[in-house]
């Protein structure tokens, strides 16, 4: 089963740098879309939470469809949504000037894009067992090229000014036939999902265990961490010092570099440290990234977006892991993991919006240093529970 289990490493990987693809080509043109639909703050806060909202609602389902209908078929879905969903987004800002368009478009991009990201991030745990070593968060880098080659994209068509309907469009066709095509090669493909009923039942017991709900507490944080800079970062550039729209946009690239370095790096760091260490140094380093950016002079913010980057690139990663310790719940587990995470999609954006309105772009970023402080008292539940038993 070897060849079959590296083919599904790289389709993995592949499914994964597609999702960030698309993910940042939408992030890019949030600017362009709070000034043609000509929204304050608090509003594009809360067109953003039509987004989240759709991803928040798919996910504590989809563990039991991962269960009964595998990895494959639910990218599949998946991709087929978020592909729709970003075309209707795109003809809402730029033909039709349409907030209520835009904002179904961007909830069936989440409500795809949403279970897309879980049925990967199970079938990798799968793939990373079938191997037999860390690899999960080389996985997650290869969403964080994704969204580097987006970033890079979508300044390029800010700064030759290409229609959003034009480079979103293209965006959908790429995401949609190169998902549809990566699921060929995943394990879920050549081994068909149980369909014990037993096995649905744990999908929803899941919720009621106390070391997976502390989990997703922590990735909760880590991901208004990363989050924020995916929404907030370009437009925080933008208006706190006063840069061109395009540069904006490629702070927001040098963010993702960042963090895509830090998950390439981030395997041998784990062996060696474990993962408590780890969180806690990478959320002291996103801390004081965010403390650079909103009172340093220029130099010091780009240090600030480099720290920022890096302080977030293993969280999210190392909970779906840990979520993943046992092979039998996985599925179960990472659903609810993901599915409190990206309640942080959820109510991130409008909060920062709405912090932003009363205190300026800029210093609404505090509240991602301020959020890490408390965050830091879950990190030991995220302890490799494999390790553990081998010990005890």
């Amino acid at each position: 089963m070897a060849p079959v289990a590296y083919a599904a490493r790289k389709a993995v990987a592949l499914s994964f740098f597609l999702n960030g693809f698309a993910f940042a080509s939408w992030v890019s043109r949030i600017p362009e879309v709070r000034q043609e639909l000509s929204l304050s703050n608090g509003a594009l806060g809360l067109l953003l939470l039509a987004l989240s909202a759709g991803s928040v609602l798919t996910l504590p389902t989809t563990g039991a469809l991962i269960q009964r209908w595998g990895a494959d078929r639910v990218v599949r879905a998946g991709a087929l949504s978020a592909a729709v969903g970003m075309v209707v987004a795109a003809v809402g800002v730029g033909f039709l000037g349409s907030v209520a368009l835009t904002a179904v478009g961007l909830f069936f991009y989440g409500l795809g894009t949403g279970s897309w990201d879980v049925a990967m991030n199970v079938e990798g745990a799968a793939v990373e067992r079938r191997i037999g070593r860390t690899i999960m968060p080389r996985f997650h880098a290869g969403f964080s090229l994704g969204t580097v080659a987006g970033a890079l994209v979508g300044a390029l068509t800010a700064a030759t000014e290409l229609p959003i309907e034009a480079h979103l469009g293209a965006v959908a066709v790429v995401i949609l036939t190169g998902g549809v095509a990566s699921t060929t090669r995943f394990l879920a493909g050549v081994e068909p999902p149980s369909h014990d009923p037993a096995g649905r039942r744990t999908a929803w017991a899941a919720w009621l265990e106390p070391r997976t709900l502390l989990v997703g507490l922590m990735v909760f944080a880590l991901a208004v961490t990363e989050g924020t800079a995916n929404d907030w970062l370009a437009v925080a550039l933008e208006d706190g010092h006063d840069v061109e729209r395009w540069v904006a946009v490629a702070g927001f690239g040098l963010f993702v570099t960042a963090m895509t370095t830090g998950r390439l790096v981030g395997p041998p760091l784990l062996d060696r440290f474990g993962r408590l260490p780890v969180l806690w140094s990478t959320m002291a380093t996103a801390g004081a990234g965010v403390l650079l950016i909103v009172y340093g002079d220029r130099p010091l913010v780009v240090l600030g977006i480099v720290l920022w980057g890096l302080g977030a690139s293993l969280g999210f990663p190392i909970g779906m892991s840990a979520a993943a310790d046992d092979e039998t719940h996985a599925a179960a587990r990472v659903s609810v993991v993901a599915s409190i995470a990206y309640t942080a999609f959820l109510v991130g954006p409008p909060f920062i919006g709405f912090v932003a309105d009363h205190t300026g772009t800029l210093p609404a970023l505090l509240v991602v240093a301020f959020l890490l402080i408390p965050s830091a008292l879950v990190v030991p539940a995220a302890r490799d529970q494999r390790a553990h038993k081998t010990t005890s």
